[in-house]
């Protein structure tokens, strides 16, 4: 079969544009994600402070929401936890969804974990998305 002579450009162009399209569509639901991880965050701190919600309280809530959403990752007590801490770190949602959902939550659970001074923990979130670090990388970084 004879190809078109600019076969092979049109060929890597659209490679790129499907490798762009299946990026982006990670990062969308990247940011759904980590914006879904806030907000359950976020209720669960307001339910601690109005119901003195403990820690058994998130045990159960994890065990129904696995039950109702057997194939989703992310719902154990411990991510909970991260949940929680990571909307207590971040109070407003305009920073979440302008930088913090921008990296992946395990980095934002790194970030967490290694630092505690909030700018310095903004400045790594910043650099992240600025040089695409893997976690890994945020890690020896830090």
């Amino acid at each position: 079969m004879l190809q078109p002579t600019d076969y092979a450009t049109w060929l890597a162009d659209l490679k790129t544009q499907i490798r762009s399209a299946r990026l982006q569509a990670s990062l969308a639901v990247n940011r759904e994600l980590v914006l879904l991880y806030w907000r359950m965050g976020r209720e669960i701190l307001e339910r601690q402070d109005t119901q003195g919600w403990g820690a058994k309280v998130i045990e159960q809530l994890a065990k129904d929401l696995r039950a109702e959403f057997p194939d989703m990752r992310g719902l154990s007590p411990r991510n909970m936890k991260y949940m929680r801490a990571f909307a207590e770190a971040w109070p407003v949602e305009t920073f979440v969804q302008q930088a913090a959902a921008q990296i992946p939550w395990f980095h934002n659970c790194t970030i967490l974990d290694k630092l505690k001074d909030r700018a310095t923990r903004e400045w790594y979130i910043r650099k992240t998305i600025e040089n695409g670090w893997s976690r890994s990388v945020l890690e020896l970084q830090i």
